[in-house]
């Protein structure tokens, strides 16, 4: 099967195969996210993978990745969604920017990230986003207003 540049290969039983794209990897496992599919995006984790948000410590190692972030979205009422603006890749480093959006019941902060993502043998081995504290705050702060206020609520950006 042929694709273009993004598109999984190799999509077996919610897996994306070695033969993937490291681009398409990414985007799978960030659309598996957003899709509450924690198992399906964990498993494109390598088993000694470094999570970094960038100014707080590593998590370091699949599991640890995994009970992190199975707490925020077992949360009632959690959601994740990704907004892809740009994404490309040289060899194994996929760089995304982004705007992610997390939703707690009536609340949804919606901030920009820039990412980078280290893909080896179809595995992350390397998750690091880099976001500005200022613009995550005054996110968080207007989310915190519409849950309240729903006309102050961010909507979804245009892509």
């Amino acid at each position: 099967m042929s694709t273009a540049e993004g598109e999984v290969t190799g999509h077996r039983n919610g897996k994306v195969g070695a033969e993937a794209s490291p681009t398409a990897v990414v985007r799978r496992f960030l659309d598996q996210l957003a899709a509450g599919d924690l198992d399906a995006a964990v498993s494109l984790l390598a088993k000694d993978v470094d999570y970094i948000n960038v100014s707080t410590p590593t998590i370091r190692g699949r599991e640890r990745v995994r009970k992190v972030l199975g707490a925020a979205m077992g949360l009632p009422g959690a959601g994740f969604e990704v907004y892809f603006h740009s994404i490309s890749s040289d060899g194994g480093v996929v760089l995304t920017e982004r705007t992610d959006v997390l939703t707690l019941g009536p609340f949804r902060t919606q901030f920009w990230v820039c990412g980078r993502f280290d893909v080896r043998g179809g595995e992350i081995a390397l998750w690091k986003d880099y976001f500005d504290w200022m613009n995550f705050t005054m996110a968080m702060l207007r989310g915190l207003v519409g849950a309240v206020i729903p006309a102050v609520r961010a909507k979804p950006p245009l892509a």
